[in-house]
């Protein structure tokens, strides 16, 4: 065995295993305590596409991340009631589609219908999520049934 020993126990000499790529992506996600939503080139440095890629895929199937659309995850939890991951953000669906909009570095703005509910001219609550988009973008964001719709 080549190398030097970093532990005794009990007489013999154990060698300490190197982190793997999932723990490094889980531990650069627990630090970032503010952010919900996570792009996969956030962790290009860690390793090849292709390995953060699979090392996403398999944190999405542990049930730690909810995959938002392509490139885009997001924190999840397990929902008490049904047992399935559920994103797990702050300001919902709508903020972390926010979160990811101006993470691609997509212009956006509020839509019509949110600005008047904010400057109480309208009594009405926007429901779906709607974000007004300047410029091109042609992604989907979703989680489970809500989709951001993209008005121009």
């Amino acid at each position: 065995m080549s190398g030097f020993c970093l532990y005794w126990v009990s007489g013999f000499c154990t060698m300490r295993r190197p982190r793997t790529l999932r723990k490094k992506i889980e531990t650069r996600i627990a630090r970032k305590r503010g952010e919900d939503v996570f792009l996969t080139r956030e962790f290009r440095d860690l390793g090849g596409e292709d390995q953060v890629l699979r090392a996403l895929r398999i944190l999405v199937r542990e049930k730690r991340l909810v995959r938002l659309g392509y490139g885009v995850y997001g924190r999840a939890i397990v929902s008490r009631l049904s047992g399935e991951p559920i994103l797990y953000s702050q300001n919902g669906f709508l903020g972390a589609a926010r979160q990811a909009l101006t993470k691609l570095g997509v212009a956006w703005e509020l839509s019509e219908s949110e600005r008047q509910y904010n400057e109480r001219r309208s009594t009405q609550i926007p429901l779906n999520p709607v974000v007004r988009i300047k410029g091109r973008f042609s992604r989907r964001l979703r989680d489970g049934n809500q989709e951001l719709v993209l008005a121009r």
